[in-house]
């Protein structure tokens, strides 16, 4: 049976996409604010209808997971440091793009408690936290834990009392490419077994990572495809005609534009 987190569908019955707003939506008219992973980046993508965000997680020194990307407060915020080195006292004074504070993870899956949440768990600090977060909100319905480290994801799991959505990390990705460019779906499957999607880049390094053969190999192993980072619409269209599930977003407002005119804007 599907995760809840993947149930697409449109109020119609028909299969829908997942709209994923990066990082919130912190570029409205295509010019970048600067407020990532805020709450009022997150408000703005639902003020948009979107169902999913994407966000990031760090573990601060006294174990609160943060939505942040970056290990370190010095790109977005007005502070500086290691995340992990300081505690949440004051991970707590730093003002993302000098105005915003910087989010608990608890504070983004509370806020909206039907908002489904794709969290890309960045460093071992972040693991305990990000599960602590995710029990004392009940959001396990709604979550899609992540990482590139599938080892990480693994130890995130095992401290969740029910099952999230999972998506592959980096060895298992390169597992996926390897059965599907060679025709072996036994590989592909094995290398998808303990997740339930593939989130991916369109190319990495030069090479084609989404294409008819992945997207068709990905689905007969029962598994959805979330490609990022897509912020032009003429590829948004281009994913959606290979039978992606799923795009995540910069640019929130073009997608939603897309979406619309293809009928799968939920």
């Amino acid at each position: 049976m599907t995760h809840p987190y993947l149930d697409t569908r449109l109020p119609d019955g028909r299969p829908g996409v997942a709209a994923l707003a990066h990082r919130g939506f912190a570029r409205p008219g295509g010019v970048d604010s600067g407020l990532e992973n805020s709450l009022t980046a997150f408000q703005a993508a639902v003020d948009l209808g979107y169902r999913y965000v994407e966000t990031d997680a760090h573990g601060t020194a006294d174990g609160v997971a943060v939505a942040l990307h970056d290990a370190a407060l010095d790109r977005t915020t007005d502070a500086r440091g290691l995340v992990a080195q300081l505690p949440w006292d004051v991970v707590r004074r730093a003002r993302i793009g000098g105005v915003e504070p910087v989010p608990r993870l608890e504070d983004l899956l509370g806020t909206w408690p039907h908002l489904r949440v794709n969290v890309d768990v960045k460093a071992d600090s972040g693991v305990a936290p990000t599960a602590e977060a995710i029990e004392r909100t009940g959001a396990h319905d709604r979550v899609c834990v992540t990482s590139f480290s599938a080892a990480r994801r693994r130890a995130t799991l095992a401290r969740l009392s029910r099952p999230v959505a999972t998506s592959a990390g980096t060895t298992e990705v390169a597992g996926f490419l390897a059965g599907a460019r060679l025709r072996v779906p036994a590989i592909a499957r094995a290398a998808l077994r303990r997740v339930d999607a593939l989130q991916v880049p369109v190319e990495q390094r030069g090479l084609t990572v989404v294409d008819a053969r992945t997207v068709a190999a990905a689905h007969a192993a029962g598994r959805h495809v979330h490609v990022w980072t897509v912020n032009d619409p003429a590829t948004m269209h281009r994913l959606l005609d290979l039978g992606v599930d799923g795009i995540v977003t910069d640019r929130a407002d073009l997608l939603r534009d897309v979406l619309t005119a293809r009928g799968l804007w939920a």
